[in-house]
């Protein structure tokens, strides 16, 4: 699947370039037969995509992109992760799925009802199944097309650099399990095997300037496909959070004169890590 009407888009760039802009939270879009799913009236579903949504990431990216010298590649998702959770293990690892946020979402970042779920306890309750539709629609298609994505940066440059750019609320909301430590303007997620030293610092030099960044809090962590997740290390990755005081109004409002600085700081962070420009 490659295009706007596809549940993700995978926008080329230059051959040479290692770079995937990996845009999994940006939008809003539920499709209808989803949306019938979901137990949420119309008012409450917006508020949900305010504070749930990852709002202007995508535009983050693509205005990074275009300030590259060897454009990297972007995987966006299309659809919002009220649909599937692409970054979810779609199984009872993810601890997320204690709090009704696995691959497929039972539960608001308010910890109120979503979609309904088993309940043996119900009298006469035939139970729901939820869950695999979507995964078999969705989530396994989108986990096979970034696969095939890293692969082809594997064999075209030699190595392949996952760059996660998301975004997350000035205040913790109730469905964060690790939200008590700080919150600083920009959260750098890492992988113990993924994320080397110096794609961690390129990181941190490349933010500076938004009043300090932080490692692995609120969020920790980066997405790498499983195929070659903790296997192969010619495939590195980072979690970019921008917390969203920094770029736009919240929870679900516009962007702000912020968000040029973030995808010029990201810009150069690509830089840096293409090799297109000084160190």
């Amino acid at each position: 699947m490659n295009g706007t009407s596809d549940p993700y888009t995978l926008e080329p760039g230059d051959p040479v370039s290692p770079v995937i802009l990996h845009v999994p939270h940006s939008s809003r879009t539920v499709p209808a037969d989803v949306r019938n799913g979901i137990v949420l009236d119309d008012a409450a579903l917006e508020r949900e995509l305010d504070h749930i949504t990852d709002s202007h990431t995508a535009r983050i990216a693509a205005e990074a992109a275009v300030q590259c010298a060897a454009l990297p590649w972007q995987f966006v998702n299309r659809l919002s992760r009220l649909v599937i959770d692409p970054e979810r293990f779609p199984d009872e690892r993810e601890e997320m799925r204690a709090v009704g946020m696995g691959a497929v979402y039972t539960r608001t970042t308010h910890g109120e009802p979503l979609r309904p779920v088993d309940d043996p306890d119900r009298p006469g309750h035939p139970g729901v199944v939820t869950e695999q539709p979507l995964l078999e629609r969705y989530f396994h298609p989108y986990a096979r097309a970034m696969t095939d994505a890293v692969t082809q940066r594997l064999a075209a440059a030699g190595r392949a650099v996952i760059i996660d750019v998301h975004s997350y609320p000035t205040d913790r909301l109730p469905y964060e399990l690790h939200g008590d430590g700080p919150r600083p303007p920009v959260c750098l997620g890492t992988d113990a095997f993924h994320t080397p030293p110096d794609l961690l610092a390129h990181a941190e030099k490349a933010f500076a300037g938004f009043g300090g960044t932080g490692v692995d809090s609120p969020f920790a962590g980066t997405y790498v496909p499983l195929r070659y997740y903790g296997t192969d290390r010619r495939v590195s990755a980072l979690m970019i959070e921008i917390r969203r005081d920094v770029y736009m109004t919240e929870p679900g409002g516009p962007a702000g004169p912020g968000l040029a600085r973030v995808a010029a700081a990201l810009a150069d962070l690509v830089e840096t890590v293409t090799g297109t420009c000084e160190a």
